[in-house]
């Protein structure tokens, strides 16, 4: 099979000025998520999606490809990843690629490593899914989370599990937002009856980067991990 690895990589990050390439334990930090698409073996090239010809470059030095500098219209504060790689697989497919398989893989994920991807498109392929999403299960049972009443008084949001054990309640799962498999028959809006399935990661791999102290807690994480060497 034809698979591709996108990862869109835009250069407008506001928050943490230049996040994508900033040094992240000695390396860019798109970097680690180019590094998991490679060592997982899935991958047949690591396409990255970016306007900014700076973060093109650093891509390409650590073996991604960029075949085309995405348009601005997909690169502002608006556009939705799905939206980005679908216009990569319109791309790659109008330049002759066959692809059976995309991809996507956050810029932003220096805690996703090779072994997770393999495992997650190895189920994608074994249940015949259209689509697959990194998850994770929340830390403490959402059915026992607090709300607020109009006074001020926090009130259980489901009261009928107030007294509920937490082993005896369902799992739940947040997405975490590191990694989505599509087959290229969904991206062309061809699925009916999507059959979307979840991959679910250690929430040791799991953190978002939106703020200088989320970067700094998965600068150590990443170090933790490396010592320990922890899949």
């Amino acid at each position: 099979m034809n698979n591709i690895a996108v990862i869109p990589a835009r250069g407008g990050s506001k928050r943490i000025p230049f996040k994508n390439i900033k040094d992240f334990n000695g390396a860019p930090l798109i970097s680690y998520s180019i590094k998991a698409a490679l060592d997982s073996g899935v991958f047949s090239k690591v396409i990255v999606s970016s306007d900014d010809k700076k973060i093109i470059e650093v891509a390409t030095q650590y073996g991604a490809c960029a075949p085309f500098v995405r348009d601005k219209s997909l690169a502002d504060d608006f556009t939705g990843t799905y939206d980005v790689v679908v216009d990569a697989y319109k791309r790659l497919k109008q330049s002759g690629e066959n692809i059976d398989n995309v991809c996507c893989i956050y810029a932003t994920a220096p805690l996703l490593n090779g072994f997770h991807l393999k495992r997650a498109y190895q189920k994608f392929i074994e249940e015949k899914a259209d689509t697959l999403t990194s998850i994770c299960e929340f830390p403490f049972p959402i059915q026992r989370a607090f709300i607020e009443d109009p006074k001020g008084n926090i009130v259980y949001r489901e009261p009928q599990f107030a007294m509920t054990r937490s082993q005896d309640l369902q799992p739940c799962y947040q997405d975490c937002g590191q990694f989505y498999f599509y087959t290229a028959q969904n991206l062309e809006g061809k699925v009916t009856n999507l059959k979307r399935i979840g991959y679910a990661m250690p929430r040791y791999r799991v953190i978002d980067i939106d703020t200088l102290d989320d970067f700094v807690y998965a600068q150590a994480i990443s170090k933790a991990l490396e010592e320990l060497n922890l899949e």
